[in-house]
């Protein structure tokens, strides 16, 4: 279990990484925000349903912890739909800050439901978190202000991302569950919620036309979806909520180079000095998580 731990924070850091890299997906290739999320999701419940056989693991016998799977794949599922919109609507950059405020939703829940206490130096790096957020969205607000909707619809995926991982977290609780029988419950429920969600508001766009957005949507499934969420899943139960929401901080660092390199979208030094307070947070965040 100790040894878990100590890789746990770093696994979580790197399927960040790759999950803040699906925004360049979901920018250029013309599917629906819902869509889109619907294909993800269905592509990895595949994967995962292979995975799951070979391994030969068995779904949870509880039927509290089978529900909260299906929970965390709703949640999510809705998740990835808002942060698509949030991607149109403001771009990668904002869209990926906004998501990551969920930090706020996860550092409450922890302390109220599930008694994790701040210490001085986790409240310091919670902190300089919101410090670097704000440096980071405050001159792209400025640019973006006629996209509320974009803003809105953007907190609200936060408020989705923390509550999918409470789900997985409530999983475990219940009774401790194999990671692709996990994964399998959660990309399924996550795609067979969005069906209706994807008729509805992306009928015009409803699926991939050329052969390169399908093998990029496919990529956004297997990577995306597989790798860097299965990362995700599997470090949450050993990790606190609020660690948890300072490390998922790295994936705004990510969108902001993939503007800058990726985009060529000017970046200030304010933006780049509300990074390098983001990744100080992390680090005092990690070293909390070490010493407790």
């Amino acid at each position: 279990m100790d040894k878990v731990k100590s890789y746990a924070a770093p696994m979580l850091v790197v399927g960040c990484v790759l999950f803040g890299l699906g925004s360049l997906i979901v920018k250029f290739v013309p599917v629906g925000g819902y869509a889109i999320a619907f294909w993800r999701l269905l592509i990895a419940s595949f994967i995962f349903w292979f995975l799951m056989k070979l391994k030969r693991q068995r779904f949870p016998k509880s039927r509290k912890a089978t529900m909260y799977a299906v929970l965390a794949g709703i949640f999510l599922a809705f998740d990835l739909s808002f942060w698509h919109e949030s991607v149109y609507a403001v771009g990668p950059g904002i869209s990926t800050l906004l998501n990551s405020l969920q930090i706020f939703f996860l550092a409450a829940i922890g302390y109220f439901f599930f008694g994790e206490r701040q210490s001085k130096l986790q409240m310091l790096s919670l902190i300089l978190a919101v410090a670097g957020v704000v440096l980071i969205a405050g001159e792209e607000l400025q640019h973006n202000f006629d996209g509320m909707y974009g803003i809105i619809i953007g907190l609200i995926s936060a408020g989705m991302l923390a509550a999918s991982m409470i789900m997985i977290k409530k999983v475990h609780e219940e009774e401790p569950t194999a990671l692709f029988s996990l994964m399998f419950i959660l990309s399924l429920s996550g795609a067979f919620v969005l069906i209706i969600p994807s008729l509805i508001f992306n009928p015009d766009n409803l699926y991939p036309i050329t052969f390169t957005d399908w093998g990029l949507v496919f990529i956004y499934g297997v990577v995306m979806q597989c790798v860097a969420w299965g990362m995700i899943a599997y470090t949450i139960p050993y990790l606190s909520l609020g660690l948890t929401g300072l490390l998922l901080l790295s994936e705004p660092v990510v969108a902001l180079v993939i503007d800058y390199f990726g985009l060529d979208k000017p970046i200030n030094y304010w933006q780049w000095a509300g990074a390098v307070l983001t990744l100080v947070a992390i680090y005092l965040g990690s070293q909390k998580s070490k010493t407790s």
